[in-house]
């Protein structure tokens, strides 16, 4: 039996949804330890999963690698659809699994499309690797308009830089009780209808930011100036999105933002993808003000949720 285990992901934006521009997309985002998501594979005659949606990415990973099947079990699963890339790393750890059951190298880059996933943001197949801070170089414009292709005709666009975070950087993590965030084919249609109305003055507004704020903070560990470069960087890409999700920051997510932000514990705060999940950065000696912080906010809004503090992960995901 083989065991893999993967932690989910923030995803702070993309770099670009104009059509004006030569690349589309371009993730940026940050590996978090937990949650986690754990999968479990032993060789079989055939598919046994009781997930749904886990089988299906059981039976493709038969499929890649070329075996007959796989008994696949979730031991620890992922909160889905509330913007912690349950999608990716769910998908990627069934591969790894049924790969490490019939010792076999499971090439998650490559086989990513196949699974459906890289199809925009790389930053959930980069975290699942590697772990750590990433902005991807997203797709060519020309190959990826306002229709994605078809799983599996795509490439995982490519890391362009990673920084380790440092060991005592912590993340509030705000999970409403909301409506789930977009996916599959109510996700397509609304990215369709952002990058058909996209400003591409946001994403020089976005490149400046990543280039003079945002990496020089990761660079350095500087956490204030790197949690405000990450808030602004959030709050543009909102912008592409307000007619999409009902603002800036989809509800209930804009008035959680609204209540966290100008804590003293909290050094940016955020929506990670499509929600609802609101995170803030802080660190080791402010996590229990940042806690509170986080509960206060749910009393302040009368929204019921649960709060954590997690650490950030440097390492991808672990097989055993």
């Amino acid at each position: 039996m083989t065991r893999v285990s993967a932690g989910a992901r923030l995803h702070v934006g993309f770099l670009n949804l104009s059509l004006a521009h030569e690349r589309l997309y371009g993730g940026v985002g940050m590996a978090l330890a937990e949650p986690r998501v754990s999968v479990t594979a032993e060789r079989a005659e055939r598919v046994d999963c009781a997930d749904d949606t886990v089988a299906d990415y059981a039976t493709r990973a038969c499929d890649l690698l070329d075996v007959p099947g796989a008994a696949v079990r979730v031991e620890e699963p992922l909160p889905r659809h509330v913007g912690l890339g349950s999608g990716t790393q769910i998908a990627l750890a069934t591969l790894a699994a049924v790969a490490g059951a019939y010792d076999r190298e499971p090439q998650v880059r490559d086989r990513a499309p196949a699974l459906g996933r890289g199809g925009r943001s790389g930053v959930g197949v980069a975290a699942f690797e590697s772990g750590g801070f990433v902005v991807d170089a997203g797709h060519p414009t020309g190959r990826f308009t306002t229709d994605r292709p078809a799983d599996g005709e795509w490439t995982v666009p490519p890391v362009v830089t990673r920084h380790a975070v440092p060991g005592d950087w912590r993340a509030l993590l705000v999970v409403p009780d909301a409506a789930e965030g977009r996916s599959g084919e109510t996700e397509d249609a609304s990215m369709r209808a952002a990058v058909e109305r996209a400003d591409p003055a946001i994403g020089d507004e976005l490149a400046g930011l990543l280039t003079r704020r945002l990496l020089p903070a990761a660079t350095t560990g500087d956490l204030g100036a790197f949690g405000r470069a990450v808030a602004e960087f959030d709050r543009l890409n909102g912008a592409w999105y307000a007619d999409a999700q009902g603002g800036v920051y989809r509800p209930p997510a804009g008035a959680l933002i609204d209540a966290l932000d100008g804590s003293p514990a909290l050094a940016g705060v955020g929506q990670s993808s499509w929600g609802p999940v609101v995170y803030a950065l802080t660190d080791a000696d402010r996590a229990d003000a940042a806690r509170e912080a986080g509960e206060a906010a749910l009393d302040t809004t009368g929204i019921g949720g649960d709060v954590r503090v997690v650490s950030f992960a440097n390492a991808g995901a672990t097989t055993e």
